[in-house]
C-alpha cells in the first residue's frame, strides 16, 4: 500500500476528533487541528506503521500520550509493540 486511503483517514479524522471534543471540551475546529498537527496524525497517515490497526481507541490513546507526555511513543498501544 503506497498510501492510507482517503476513507480510513476520514474515518479516524471524524472519531478521533470526536472523542477529543468530548473528554477536553474543545470545538470541532479546534480539536481537528490538535489531531492534524500531532506526531500521532503523522504517524497515522504513513501506511508502513500500519496504525489504523489500533482502532480509533487506540489512535486516540496514543494521541493522549503524546498531549501528555509529549511523545506518543509513551503509549501502552506502541509500548506493546
Amino acid at each position: 500500500m503506497n498510501s492510507v486511503s482517503v476513507e480510513i483517514l476520514d474515518y479516524y479524522d471524524e472519531e478521533v476528533v470526536r472523542r477529543i471534543m468530548e473528554k477536553y471540551g474543545y470545538g470541532d475546529k479546534e480539536a481537528l487541528g490538535l489531531f492534524l498537527e500531532s506526531q500521532t496524525y503523522g504517524m497515522l497517515v504513513n501506511p508502513a506503521m500500519e496504525m489504523w490497526q489500533f482502532g480509533p481507541e487506540g489512535i486516540f490513546n496514543i494521541w493522549e500520550s503524546e498531549r501528555i507526555t509529549g511523545s506518543p511513543k509513551n503509549s501502552a498501544y506502541l509500548r506493546m509493540v
